[in-house]
């Protein structure tokens, strides 16, 4: 049992040490992963492993809706974007449509890769 505790450890480490920017890395990461378990649950016709991780990125992306600070233009181009994955995966649980998951994915792929772009011309580092 010492190794899960170790890596459990590791990663609550890396939490509590990253900062916004990379917290947010990390939830794109996060969502991604999730996208890809339910993508793998749908096609194995597994759809309560499909429905739990498709929750789980609504979670992720509701949680960053939450977060974004409105005093900043660019916040709304972020709602809208974050509204309309949204609305997207829950339509995508509904009908356990594969197509609308990748399209969702793809989309978070690109904010991620974009997040990435803006991190590194601020000069943030991340650990992967």
């Amino acid at each position: 049992m010492p190794l899960p505790n170790a890596y459990q450890q590791y990663a609550n480490n890396k939490i509590m040490t990253s900062s916004p920017a990379e917290l947010t890395l990390m939830l794109y990461d996060g969502a991604i992963k999730f996208l890809n378990i339910a993508l793998g649950a749908l096609e194995e016709k597994d759809v309560q492993k499909a429905h739990t991780n498709i929750l789980k990125a609504e979670h992720i992306i509701d949680y960053l809706r939450q977060t974004l600070d409105m005093k900043y233009a660019v916040a709304q181009d972020f709602e809208n974007i974050y509204s309309y994955l949204s609305q997207r995966l829950v339509e995508a649980n509904l009908k356990k449509d594969s197509a609308i998951l990748e399209e969702v994915n793809g989309h978070l792929h690109s904010v991620r890769d974009t997040w990435k772009e803006v991190m590194k011309l601020n000069g943030i580092t991340w650990r992967s």
